[in-house]
């Protein structure tokens, strides 16, 4: 019986020695490779269109920093939404991303039914626990320093804005580049159209040429196509979203920009560390965190009347500083 027992500890012992060796011997090279993170995103218009092209540009920006593996797919109809994004659930990418809105239940019925996988869509809705995160372009406090400069330069005292539909996301910047007009301005009036899609180049340069017509001398680019029509009648315009100077050098001034790289360099790393939470992404697409800015002036500084930029950098910095909060109205705009 003793035997018995020194002989089995001796047992133990040595399948605890084996263990602790095996512990200490390097791991296979597959299990030492740290799993590399897998983002895609999904998007129902050609990524030459900027709110989505805001997105993608930031992705490969993050890509190159972060080293995950990144695929995207373009122009998909509301038809497909939801199966090309339960398609990619499926592949178990760790993150998905992409424009909801139109499709706002397809998305969210996808992340339901896939709790583990990450979702980050673009939404005027709220989150959804445990997996589905928000986020929008709150890009209103560059469209007011927009409308300052706008509001100081026009010799008619009419503006245009031409916008894809008149929702909330869409509202607020109109309304803020009016606001901003008006503070310096309130002599100002402004024309607005909405040409019912997001991506229509032709409707949208047509839309801009009858506010020309009717007087407007600085144009407001929410929509693709609206500088196309600027530069034709020698007037000037404001980007919107992306950096859109290369589009027009004489035409376009500044324009407020998106940067969706803080925000998307935060979600990645937060997947990544296991820290991910399902919540509205607002903050990191705003002035203070990086995600909101003026374009450059590209010598347009220059050019400019002193006084113009001297009060733009000044409000600014009022509102980097907190100092100064741009009103947030997302009624629907209409012409004066």
């Amino acid at each position: 019986m003793k035997r018995s027992s020194i002989v089995s500890w001796g047992i133990v012992g040595a399948l605890l020695l084996a263990v602790g060796v095996w512990g200490l011997a390097p791991a296979p090279a597959d299990a030492q490779a740290k799993k590399k993170l897998r983002v895609v995103s999904i998007f129902q218009t050609p990524i030459e269109e900027p709110w989505d092209g805001a997105i993608h540009q930031a992705l490969l920006k993050a890509q190159k920093e972060l080293g995950f593996e990144y695929e995207w797919t373009e122009k998909v109809s509301g038809a497909d939404f939801e199966r090309v994004v339960r398609e990619y659930a499926e592949k178990k990418y760790d993150l998905i991303m992409g424009d909801a809105f139109g499709q706002e239940q397809a998305a969210r019925r996808v992340a339901k039914a896939y709790p583990k996988i990450k979702f980050l869509f673009g939404s005027g809705l709220g989150p959804a626990r445990p997996n589905f995160g928000v986020f929008d372009n709150w890009i209103h406090e560059p469209a007011y320093l927009c409308g300052m400069i706008a509001g100081k330069l026009t010799k008619t005292n009419v503006l245009g804005v031409v916008g894809g539909h008149p929702v909330p996301e869409v509202n607020r910047l109109i309304n803020a580049f009016k606001a901003g007009a008006l503070e310096v301005n309130p002599k100002v009036k402004l024309k607005v159209a909405f040409i019912g899609s997001w991506f229509d180049p032709p409707k949208t340069k047509e839309a801009a040429l009858a506010q020309i017509e009717a007087g407007a001398d600085l144009l407001y680019a929410e929509r693709y196509g609206v500088i196309d029509a600027a530069k034709d009648r020698g007037k000037l315009a404001f980007g919107n979203l992306l950096d859109q100077h290369d589009l027009a050098p004489d035409t376009v001034i500044t324009g407020p920009v998106w940067d969706m790289h803080p925000l998307v360099k935060f979600a990645v790393e937060s997947v990544r560390r296991g820290t991910f939470v399902a919540m509205d992404y607002a903050e990191w697409t705003m002035m203070q965190k990086g995600g909101a800015k003026l374009a450059p002036f590209y010598g347009w500084d220059k050019k400019l009347p002193k006084e113009i930029i001297e009060m733009v950098k000044k409000r600014e910095q009022e509102i980097l500083a907190g100092l100064f909060r741009v009103p947030v109205d997302e009624s629907t705009p209409k012409s004066d």
